[in-house]
């Protein structure tokens, strides 16, 4: 038997080195074979930026309702396990480990990508494990995603922007029409953009899905003393033909930092709606849900002093929110960027949305294959109007380097990537007198 991380080793390197290679006739047949049909509700959450925080919330609010809820989420921040939660909790190496065993042995002589594994390792668990709703997020796109292999009783698409452009298209009209690839015929498809891509609303009408849209068909409301409330109306929704409305007043503000995190509740809070009569949730379990909902390193903000926040954010549409919520925090005397990305990003974009934001950048290259070096980093910066950069070998020193120069008075962002957020988060030795990491 492979250790899990002999399976891993073997996996990066086992499908045409590791490649991302989109399509889904492969690892459907794979499905069929080991005959993975679940028998539960299942959601599938795409979109460019929020859909991990709509799989965090829908996974609080049903483990507080008391179902046992099935969750894949990708990347990971520190270990594989992450991607592969039961009840909110990464799963052993020893279930994923028999679950590739099973999927080796149905495989044959097809080939299959690491994502791929993945995706029917997951729904292997899930169904295996009774899960009573699975909830899968799309890693890239949609029609050609390996979860797009499984039909899910509700879809939700979060938000549209360019990402990935080298898979999905240049225009946003060509990434939406790969995101809409995860719709059904005569199934409920939320979407928290509105208005929505044209290619979107014409594949949702070729495919017969029942579209709800933000705004339109469900809303929310800021109200006073922190809380809100969400209202669903789908007048335009055949599946919902009684007339059904319902409110949800005196919502708690999630657990989840950031302005855009009441969208992507809203988002969830209508999906969950559309599964009410198979999994009813009540008031309690939602208020719960929504504060108990854990999503690391989106717009993480720090105990202690200085004032640290972690964002994955790596595209422009991710850098428009961060800047939303930095200037939602309080006043910092001086303000350092601990940044790196990966060179198939759009630095200038996520460097010119956020340059005004900070007083000094302390860069880094992050030793992977699509890593950008340091001098390539500071290039882009400096092309941007950055002037105040400091360039450090790795992460690690760059992080360490922040927080020793920083005091209680100051703010640090490490950002720009999963990557630099998961070298950060493994950083214990900080200096005396800083927080821990939380």
């Amino acid at each position: 038997m492979k250790t899990l991380s002999q399976w891993l080793a073997h996996l990066e390197t086992a499908h045409s080195n590791g490649l991302i290679d989109m399509g889904l006739e492969r690892v459907g047949e794979v499905k069929r074979r080991m005959k993975l049909n679940p028998a539960c509700p299942v959601v599938i959450v795409g979109g460019t930026n929020g859909k991990g925080s709509v799989c965090a919330f829908l996974t609080a609010i049903y483990k507080e309702a008391g179902f046992k809820t099935g969750t894949l989420t990708s990347p990971h921040l520190l270990r594989y396990n992450e991607r592969i939660a039961l009840n909110g909790q990464p799963v052993s190496d020893r279930l994923i480990t028999d679950a590739f065993e099973r999927i080796e042995a149905a495989r044959g002589d097809i080939s299959l990508t690491y994502f791929e594994f993945n995706t029917l390792a997951a729904a292997d668990i899930f169904i295996r494990e009774q899960a009573d709703i699975i909830i899968l997020e799309v890693g890239l796109g949609g029609r050609l995603d390996a979860v797009n292999i499984f039909d899910g009783d509700v879809s939700v698409i979060t938000s549209i922007d360019l990402d990935h452009q080298a898979f999905l298209g240049d225009t946003v009209e060509q990434v939406a029409y790969e995101k809409a690839g995860i719709l059904r015929g005569g199934r409920p498809a939320v979407c928290g953009q509105n208005p929505p891509p044209q290619s979107l609303l014409d594949h949702a009408r070729s495919v017969g899905a029942d579209l709800l849209l933000y705004k339109r068909d469900y809303s929310l409301a800021k109200l006073e003393n922190q809380q809100w409330s969400f209202r669903f109306h789908p007048e335009h929704s055949s599946t919902f033909s009684d007339g059904l409305k319902r409110n949800r007043n005196a919502l708690p503000m999630p657990a989840l930092r950031g302005s855009y995190q009441l969208a992507n509740a809203a988002a969830a809070l209508a999906a969950i709606e559309c599964l009410n009569a198979k999994l009813p949730i009540d008031a309690g379990a939602i208020k719960r849900g929504l504060l108990g909902a854990e999503n690391p390193g989106r717009f993480q903000v720090l105990p202690g002093r200085p004032l640290t926040v972690w964002d994955v954010g790596h595209n422009p549409h991710a850098a428009r929110a961060m800047r939303q919520n930095l200037i939602g925090l309080p006043f910092a005397q001086k303000r350092t960027a601990v940044f790196s990305i990966l060179a198939d990003k759009d630095i200038g974009g996520v460097a010119a949305i956020l340059k005004d934001q900070f007083d000094i950048w302390y860069v880094a290259p992050l030793h992977l294959p699509r890593g950008m070096s340091g001098e390539a980093i500071e290039t882009a910066l400096r092309a941007c109007g950055i002037t105040e950069i400091r360039r450090f070998p790795n992460v690690a020193a760059a992080y360490r380097a922040a927080l020793a120069d920083s005091g209680e008075n100051d703010r640090i962002a490490a950002f720009g990537s999963f990557h630099t957020v998961a070298e950060v988060m493994t950083i214990t030795d900080k200096p005396t007198g800083h927080h821990a990491a939380g």
